[in-house]
């Protein structure tokens, strides 16, 4: 008898999928179940069935992995924050290195043993310099609640993160270890100044409220630390308030901005943005530059894990003074900076252009002249006039959004007769596509995974390729 959708199954979870998914097998398909480990025995209920897979909620597990250890958060499983608390970090890193080279053989085809072993991270908890946190009219209810016999209202301000898949409700955090206590502090502090303070949260649905989210970046080798309130509504007098009371409960906080989102959009970017307390940005280092950082602008979550990212990425490079470096999505310039010591010029292309203004600021701050940036979208600025007026570089390093280089990007590559080519990655799943097109032209000498975000399944990886 066929798997039903709604149907409750008890099933031995076999390994790990991308994402984090568990995976077994009923009836010759493959299922997909969240919160579990390798090893588990667990009974879940059928939600989603395709052609080829099922997808399963776990309601209980009848008998535990030998993997599975106790997590150190309460929320664990239940927050979209971290995905694998119940497994010790050896395991995660295991798991992770093996994601990477089944990416690879399977969706580059490539030999699985171009991957080298995985370089992990330093500190399991407290490593991120920045988390997002959301405010909602919604909150997740707890599986109690959910099986209760009562009705349960679900109303009322929430501010953590997102439940896993649900854009429309908040977990209400109680507790987070992924970065600096302060920050979990300060979200605190917030969310009861608004609920003391009539402060509403944006409605998605209403298009009303206020609030919208609460962004901390803190710098892990200077003292500072942004605070950024993202609003719906530019009211300086309601943030002002706020941003008093939050400066005398946390004299640590050196700039505070506001965020004003009017649009329809869920990010945490504004239309336009306020200064209200410090400078407007904060000062990080990677290896000896330091490197300005406003809110919106991109920076590397885990900056001394970045590091070792960047020196894997620069002895791929292979660089010496009389070479041309192209360094493509270049955000502020953190890479671009780190490897100009190495090269005759660098030229940074990004299309966030506050980004732009960050890189050229840090490279002048660091005296670094021979570091020049570019603002455009690759995908339309990347060509033949492109390269006739800047130089046919000797090496691009590639470090695109999750999404993979758009296809443009990919197909200027093959025409291109670069000597080498760095490929840095925060999705090997999208780079293996990428490198499925570029081994025709390019031969990919060796692939480092490095772990950025312990708890996740987020890897990162770089990939060295030489022109044929």
């Amino acid at each position: 008898m066929a798997v039903k959708k709604g149907q409750t199954i008890e099933i031995q979870i076999e390994s790990t999928a991308f994402k984090g998914k568990g995976v077994g097998k009923i009836d010759g398909l493959t299922v997909f179940v969240n919160g579990v480990a390798p090893g588990d025995t667990v009974e879940a209920r059928i939600i989603k069935k395709k052609k080829s897979y099922l997808e399963a909620k776990k309601l209980r597990i009848i008998s535990p992995s030998p993997l599975r250890i106790d997590p150190k958060c309460t929320h664990a499983d239940v927050c979209g924050g971290c995905t694998w608390q119940h497994l010790s970090y050896h395991d995660q890193l295991q798991i992770k290195e093996q994601h990477v080279r089944d990416h690879v053989e399977r969706i580059a085809g490539l030999n699985p043993d171009l991957v080298r072993s995985i370089i992990g991270c330093d500190n399991e908890f407290y490593y991120r310099n920045k988390m997002e946190y959301s405010f909602g009219t919604k909150r997740w209810l707890t599986e109690a609640e959910i099986n209760a016999d009562v009705y349960v209202d679900d109303s009322g301000l929430s501010a953590g993160l997102h439940a896993p898949g649900r854009f429309d409700k908040i977990l209400n955090l109680r507790e987070c270890h992924l970065q600096k206590k302060i920050s979990f502090q300060i979200l605190d502090f917030v969310r009861d100044y608004c609920l003391e303070n009539n402060i509403a949260a944006f409605d998605t649905f209403t298009k009303e409220g206020f609030i919208r989210h609460l962004v901390i970046r803190s710098s892990h080798y200077t003292d500072d630390l942004m605070v950024n309130l993202v609003t719906y509504k530019d009211e300086p007098d309601t943030i002002q308030s706020l941003t008093d009371r939050l400066l005398e409960a946390f004299p640590e906080i050196t700039t505070l901005v506001n965020n004003v989102n009017d649009q329809h959009n869920p990010t945490a970017i504004g239309r336009f943005e306020n200064i209200i307390y410090g400078p407007g940005y904060i000062v990080d280092k990677i290896g000896s530059h330091s490197f300005k950082i406003h809110a919106n602008a991109f920076f590397q979550t885990n900056t001394k894990q970045a590091e070792k990212l960047y020196s894997v990425a620069r002895d791929f490079a292979d660089l010496d003074d009389t070479k041309l470096l192209f360094d493509l999505y270049c955000g502020v310039g953190t890479l671009s900076l780190y490897m100009a010591d190495k090269a005759k010029k660098v030229l940074g292309i990004e299309i966030v252009d506050v980004a732009v203004e960050n890189a050229r600021y840090n490279a002048t701050e660091n005296s670094v002249h021979n570091a020049e940036f570019v603002l455009g979208d690759m995908k339309d600025i990347f060509n033949d006039s492109f390269l006739e007026k800047n130089g046919h570089p000797d090496c691009i390093i590639t470090d695109p959004p999750r999404s993979g280089m758009h296809p443009d990007v990919v197909e200027m590559f093959t025409k291109l007769k670069v000597p080498n080519i760095v490929y840095v990655s925060c999705n090997p799943s999208t780079m293996a596509r990428d490198l499925n097109i570029l081994k025709e032209y390019y031969e990919v000498e060796r692939i480092q995974p490095v772990d950025m975000f312990p708890q996740t399944y987020h890897i990162e990886a770089v990939a060295k390729l030489t022109r044929k």
